[in-house]
């Protein structure tokens, strides 16, 4: 591992993309370690595009106080296109510079830590990830903050869609998030007893669909659950919906579930790998780590070089998907 040889006497935080439960028991990890170790903390509000426009504030212990149960995140977040040039790069070093933050620690997903391994690479600041997305798609960890929070709130909304699925004898389509990825989708099909999952990265078989729903019907089922991964963008279950009432007369009905998946209370596997790696994130620096990301795996938190993080995690979806198969018959 790459060490860095100056001593670390500050550091900002910033959470970048999307927001995910969890962020705020990372940042008050980060912020009560720093401060334990005698390391300045600065809060850099609305990620990068704040880091931009100087919107920087030092944190103290109170500020973090009773945040750990919140969910959102208290230094806001944005999605910043400028972070792609060069040049907003090069102002972005000469603004920390100029605040005397040493190091960062950048809490995000996929496009976050991109411009963060970029920052380092041209700038040489240290920086530590931490991998903060409902998603969980992030490679070389198999765990990211947030993700067991969405699924749980995907569980129980998709609970609530069967009790009234099941008054009415009606068939839904469930619409989830993971963009390019469908772990939340699988993870909701298994824990909800889905009839069918559709995932974003394969071809959506409508004969597949149709023949699970008949089975059920054939055997005295009076409902069905169809959890579909959003893919790249929202809606996708009201055009399954159409071409299943088009083309093979079903009646069903689709609901997207969205950002409600993205708020709320952090559950305690959140805020537990939240705290365990913003602390991880804050010794990493202290040590002289420049450039890594702090993973989850095999239980355990462990230092991965960003470059390994940034490549796009490959889904294992086949064992997942085969339990869901043999637990709807």
């Amino acid at each position: 591992m790459e060490a860095n040889t100056k001593t670390i006497k500050s550091l900002g935080v910033l959470c970048s993309g999307g927001d995910s439960p969890g962020m705020n028991s990372a940042v008050r990890s980060v912020v009560r370690t720093a401060i334990g170790l005698g390391i300045e903390v600065y809060g850099i509000y609305k990620g990068y595009s704040g880091l931009l426009e100087g919107n920087i504030h030092k944190l103290s212990l109170s500020s973090v106080g009773n945040i750990i149960q919140r969910g959102g995140t208290i230094l806001d977040t944005s999605r910043c296109e400028e972070f792609h040039t060069p040049g907003i790069r090069q102002e972005a070093a000469h603004i920390l510079s100029r605040k005397h933050i040493d190091g960062l620690v950048v809490i995000g997903g996929n496009g976050s830590f991109a411009g963060a391994m970029t920052l380092h690479q041209e700038h040489d600041i240290p920086i530590i990830g931490i991998p903060g997305t409902i998603d969980n798609d992030i490679s070389g960890t198999e765990y990211t903050i947030g993700f067991n929070t969405a699924v749980q709130t995907a569980v129980n909304a998709v609970d609530n869609i069967r009790d009234t699925a099941s008054a009415h004898a009606r068939t839904f389509l469930v619409e989830v998030m993971g963009r390019r990825s469908s772990f939340i989708a699988l993870q909701v099909g298994i824990c909800t007893g889905a009839e069918h999952v559709v995932l974003s990265n394969q071809a959506i078989d409508y004969e597949k669909i149709v023949n699970d729903i008949n089975k059920g019907t054939a055997r005295g089922k009076t409902s069905s659950i169809i959890i579909v991964a959003e893919g790249e963008k929202s809606g996708l279950s009201y055009e399954i919906k159409d071409t299943l009432m088009t083309q093979y007369d079903l009646s069903v009905h689709a609901c997207v579930l969205g950002h409600i998946q993205r708020g709320g209370r952090p559950t305690a596997l959140d805020r537990l790998i939240a705290s365990q790696m913003g602390y991880a994130a804050v010794q990493a620096l202290h040590q002289g780590l420049r450039c890594h990301v702090t993973a989850f795996n095999k239980g355990e938190i462990e230092m991965v070089p960003l470059s390994e993080c940034i490549r796009g995690k490959t889904e294992s979806t086949e064992a997942q998907l085969e339990l869901i198969r043999a637990l709807a018959i």
